[in-house]
């Protein structure tokens, strides 16, 4: 028997160095492949048999056996490329894929993604990738809603991973809802508006504008002008002018203890003003907001007053078409935004129930030259309309300068850092904005280190469309091969714990890049040598052993 057990155990030797071969063979075999993760085999030695020796037990080994074959997960080179959808994993995790209309998932390291004809991120099986939908931001000023998504990596995703499809190549308009409009208001300039001896200062330049001449503000009539284009909901540009003048009366400046005072208004052309409550009376029509602002003698910006259109349309006996709205009495104290702006409407559409700015469907627009208010309300409460400002004339504060003090404001202001000034320097626009835009067609996409899917369209806007889903396991060994790339969870694996990437011990995607495979093939040719030597060796045994036998037989002749 013991001949013939050592011819079994170079039998076992020839088996696995064959297998061992293959392994390497398959490694060298897919050199090229994207995102391969190579293979090696462990042996282990055979169960060895017990034989009586005169020390006792002795054992003797019956060959070599297949121990186990590990993937090797270790990082692959990244290769540059052309297109964005590309994707590269620098560190753990695998991308996850599945096929269309069924519940299994595939995970795997190559990332040579593409959009089909139907927008779906896909492999080139035609598996399509998982990722998280991104919870688009509400830069409504209206926003009242509470975000309960998950938020990490600086992106908010909600749902469960799905099907990564772009089904919407178009970026919806949005209604303008903030206007910045940070300037510098000249302390030099001249009161265009009003005289010395003007009955109505604080008012002058609300009293002249006339919306049924052309222009309906003459360029003589106001120190400074700045222009912005707002949109509406369907996305049509509209032209948004606010006009400054300064409250010049010598009265007023004598009595305000080195505080100026500067009247604006908030306005758009009257054929684009569409709220319903003009009636015959259209004179004032365009105009969206006026108002005061305070500058303390140093030019810094103080407090400000602003008035608004706002009537009670729910009121008995309103009719929109009697409402007398030229009348500075039916101007009121601006209501304010959440962030603690004064609000106006245009109602550009002309949108029911969208008039004033306490209608449930108004798009209103904060409007913000630095100051905003901490509270909802106006102190002091003297002034209750336009109209009580407009009876401030410069002789009644020239008798009663406590009457300047009267004029309402934000009850707890708190000054940005960029705030509207009024230096003694030529007057100009510092900075604005604005937050809405047009309609826009999808034009390229592009995916961070994070990776979140980024498109970025022909109106300028950049939304983030999804997060790509990465997948770990606490045991990567047990994953089972299924060809293709493409690997699928096992008992053994574990579940997979799935994530943005930078997340949780997972690792960072690249774009425009692809993880090559991580076969080394100096080390596969060592292998190769060693493993053609152990072969050889045991043929050799074999070989000995057949002529140990030959000589065995010829004992009998």
């Amino acid at each position: 028997m013991g001949l013939s057990a050592s011819m079994y155990s170079g039998t076992s030797g020839l088996k696995v160095h064959g297998e061992e071969m293959t392994v390497i063979g398959n490694n060298i075999s897919n050199v090229s492949t994207i995102g391969y993760k190579g293979s090696r085999m462990y042996f282990e030695d055979a169960l060895s048999q017990e034989l009586t020796t005169a020390g006792g037990i002795g054992q003797v080994g019956r060959g070599v056996s297949i121990g186990t074959v590990r993937g090797d997960f270790s990082q692959g080179s990244l290769e540059s490329t052309t297109s964005a959808t590309d994707l590269a994993i620098g560190g753990n995790g695998f991308f996850v894929v599945s096929p269309a209309s069924q519940e299994v998932n595939y995970y795997t390291r190559a990332g040579n993604f593409t959009f089909d004809e139907d927008g779906y991120l896909v492999d080139p099986h035609g598996y399509r990738v998982q990722g998280w939908a991104v919870q688009q931001e509400e830069t409504s000023a209206a926003a009242t809603g509470v975000s309960t998504s998950a938020s990490t990596s600086g992106v908010k995703i909600t749902g469960v991973p799905q099907d990564i499809k772009l089904d919407n190549f178009q970026s919806p308009p949005q209604a303008t809802s903030h206007v910045d409009m940070i300037v510098n208001l000249d302390s030099q300039s001249e009161d265009k508006s009003s005289g010395e001896d003007d009955d109505a200062p604080f008012t002058a330049m609300f009293d002249i504008y006339d919306a049924t001449s052309y222009p309906a503000l003459g360029d003589a009539t106001y120190a400074y002008q700045s222009t912005i284009t707002a949109y509406d909901e369907n996305g049509t540009s509209h032209t948004l002018t606010i006009f400054m003048d300064p409250v010049g009366a010598e009265d007023v400046l004598q009595n305000a203890g080195g505080k100026r005072y500067w009247e604006f208004m908030v306005t758009v052309p009257a054929s684009e003003d569409n709220r319903d409550f003009w009636g015959s009376d259209g004179t004032k029509r365009g105009v969206l907001m006026a108002g005061t602002l305070t500058f303390n003698a140093a030019g810094e910006l103080e407090n400000m007053s602003s008035f608004t259109l706002n009537p009670d349309t729910a009121a008995a006996g309103y009719d929109p078409a009697t409402f007398n709205a030229s009348d500075p009495a039916n101007w009121v104290p601006s209501n304010f935004s959440q962030n603690g702006y004064p609000i106006c409407t245009a109602n550009f559409l002309g949108a029911t129930n969208a008039n004033t700015t306490s209608d449930m469907d108004a798009n209103n627009i904060e409007i913000n030259f630095g100051l905003r208010n901490k509270t909802t309300s106006w102190s002091p409460a003297d002034i209750v309309s336009l109209a009580d400002l407009q009876g401030l004339a410069g002789a009644d504060i020239a008798a009663d300068p406590t009457l300047l003090s009267g004029i309402n404001g934000m009850a707890s202001t708190e000054i940005s850092a960029l705030a509207t000034t009024n230096y003694s320097t030529g007057s100009t626009t510092i900075f604005q904005s604005q937050d809405g835009y047009t309609a826009g067609f999808l034009q390229n996409i592009s995916v961070d280190r994070d990776g979140v899917i980024t498109g970025k369209y022909s109106n300028g806007q950049v939304l983030q469309l999804f997060a790509v889903t990465l997948a770990t396991f606490n045991n990567n060994y047990a994953l089972y091969r299924e060809g293709g790339n493409l690997f699928s969870e096992t008992r053994s694996s574990g579940p997979p714990i799935t994530g943005l990437a930078n997340t949780g011990g997972k690792g960072s995607i690249a774009s425009n890049s692809l993880e090559q495979s991580n076969v080394d093939l100096a080390t596969e040719f060592v292998k190769m040598i060693t493993t053609e030597k152990g072969f050889q060796a045991n043929s050799k045994t074999i070989t000995t052993v057949d002529n140990m036998l030959t000589t065995l037989i010829q004992l009998k002749r």
